[in-house]
């Protein structure tokens, strides 16, 4: 196995684990969410979209079926997490380092899947 091969399924099995521990909070504790949504100031009603949309995400970045749509994936994920930072620092609540190590181990993953040898 290669050296980016190896980074890529650590950093993406991470990525993927802190994603799907922020869906499954979506799921159990919704209202607790949606409150924190509306205090970030984004509307509550995207709590359930968001978590389809971050499952559909994962599958796409973990099954090889199609190179545009794992890039339009990672952009996703990039552009929520940057938003989610954002958001965190513009309320001053602390709470950005969850999305800072996302965002970390999504750009780790995406730079090591670009660099893996053809068919692995």
């Amino acid at each position: 196995m290669s050296r980016s091969s190896l980074t890529y399924k650590i950093s993406t099995g991470l990525f993927s684990a802190l994603i799907l521990l922020g869906v499954t909070m979506y799921l159990v504790d919704h209202d607790n969410v949606a409150r924190t949504f509306e205090t970030l100031g984004y509307p509550g009603y995207l709590v359930y979209p968001l978590a389809l949309a971050k499952l559909l995400g994962l599958v796409a970045i973990w099954t090889r079926r199609s190179t545009t749509l794992k890039e339009w994936a990672y952009a996703g994920f990039f552009f929520d997490l940057v938003l989610a930072i954002m958001a965190h620092v513009a309320i001053s609540d602390g709470e950005f380092a969850p999305a800072v190590i996302g965002l970390t181990l999504l750009l780790i993953s995406h730079r090591s899947q670009r660099d893996m040898p053809e068919g692995t």
